[in-house]
């Protein structure tokens, strides 16, 4: 599994969720795009929306691209930091639809159990892994975060990530990505940080 470098690490600090957690006034501009490459031309992303809209995202000086790797639910240790997007379940608890390991240097990124879009009624919890127990149909995890706990089911099958290093040639069209991006009063939508599909692994969050 390839990882991103120290520095590259540091450059996507809070790439999911880093504006997700500022103030309230700043939340209401936060939006995550999340669909298809059509085009890049210089600093300018062209995606297909999954809601099938265009998005014309000015990518600003300095941007960074990451790709995610794929990992296991047998990776899952006690200790590690995760992000985990998850729904309610009919039986109680949540149940996750998607599971980011975090490289070590990233630990702490976001930390927190906040509402998320990935589907309806979804939420995201960045939180270290207190104990994982294996189960027939899966993995139940219990993770703590700012002195509180939360039980999530991981199902067999879930995705499993962790970040890996990509390159500005990945971006090509056709190329899913996500983008967690602003956009100003105006309209237009800008970001400096993308996540992109590569070597059949699909962003998932």
């Amino acid at each position: 599994m390839s990882y991103l470098s120290k520095t590259s690490i540091a450059a996507l600090t809070g790439v999911l969720m880093g504006a997700t957690l500022s103030t309230a006034v700043q939340a209401a501009d936060q939006i995550r795009v999340r669909g298809v490459v059509e085009s890049l031309e210089g600093n300018m992303l062209s995606v297909k929306t999954r809601e099938g809209t265009d998005a014309k995202i000015m990518l600003t000086d300095g941007w960074k691209v990451s790709s995610v790797a794929k990992a296991s639910i047998d990776d899952i240790k006690t200790g590690d930091f995760v992000g985990i997007a998850s729904l309610p379940t009919a039986e109680g608890g949540d149940g996750a639809l998607e599971v980011l390991i975090f490289p070590a240097a990233m630990k702490g990124t976001g930390e927190g159990s906040y509402a998320w879009d990935l589907k309806p009624n979804s939420s995201m919890t960045n939180a270290t892994v207190a104990n994982a127990v294996k189960s027939v149909d899966g993995q139940t995890v219990t993770v703590t975060y700012k002195g509180k706990e939360k039980k999530i089911s991981i199902p067999a099958g879930t995705p499993v990530v962790t970040f890996a290093q990509a390159v500005e040639a990945d971006l090509k069209s056709g190329a899913t990505v996500f983008v967690p991006s602003e956009k100003a009063a105006d309209g237009s939508i800008s970001s400096s940080r993308v996540v992109v599909g590569t070597n059949g692994v699909q962003p998932p969050m």
